[in-house]
């Protein structure tokens, strides 16, 4: 390993900042893979950069009550998913909370991906990835797609044209727009929802039908 692998790994660290989360196969262009990760060793022994997970390193913060910081989940699992190419998204109880239609959220990170299922620890912090279907996964990384993902997570029983009406207030313009238009990755109960926000006085006359069918 020569002097100039490691400096010039060093101060790419350096640059980037403390949390910043660098993958191996960025650092190639320093040396070969073997020089690479020796230095990657070096710096790690030294205290200097931390192993986040296989392949991605990062340069910790320091809390002087609770010394070096892990990353945050969001950016763990988005550095994952971009070094394996792979789409991720926020499962869909910690988007219902983001958008304030619930309080609850998974004792650990969770996100969907569409690569394998696993778990990564990294430190003390563990982070959940689930394989997901593609439809699972339209609009991934949008506030259209988060919120896509937390009415679908909320089920028929909690939608209602309010919480479509509170989604609505929480999202900009466009965004709205283009949940709006991506009928075929809602569920029908889901569209119906919408079609209702969108016309109250349809679901007023279809509840009379029912009473009436029910009186019948």
């Amino acid at each position: 390993m020569s002097t100039s692998t490691i400096t010039a790994i060093r101060k790419e660290f350096e640059q980037a900042g403390p949390g910043a989360l660098i993958p191996t196969s960025r650092l190639l262009r320093h040396g070969t893979r073997a020089a690479v990760d020796q230095a990657l060793s070096r710096l790690g022994r030294a205290g200097e950069i931390t192993r986040a997970a296989r392949g991605l390193y990062y340069r910790p913060k320091t809390s002087r009550l609770a010394g070096p910081v892990p990353p945050e989940p969001q950016a763990l699992a988005e550095a994952l998913a971009k070094s394996r190419g792979e789409s991720i998204a926020a499962h869909g109880a910690e988007a219902a909370r983001r958008l304030g239609l619930s309080t609850q959220a998974p004792l650990s990170p969770v996100f969907l991906t569409s690569g394998r299922s696993r778990t990564v620890q990294s430190g003390q912090l563990k982070v959940q990835l689930r394989h997901a279907a593609p439809k699972e996964l339209v609009l991934a990384g949008t506030p259209a797609g988060e919120a896509l993902r937390a009415l679908r997570y909320l089920g028929p029983k909690q939608v209602t044209p309010a919480v479509i009406a509170q989604v609505r207030g929480a999202l900009p313009v466009a965004e709205f727009k283009t949940l709006r238009e991506e009928t075929n990755a809602m569920p029908a109960w889901l569209s119906d929802e919408f079609y209702r926000y969108e016309h109250p006085q349809s679901g007023s006359s279809e509840r009379q039908v029912v009473r009436e069918l029910a009186d019948a």
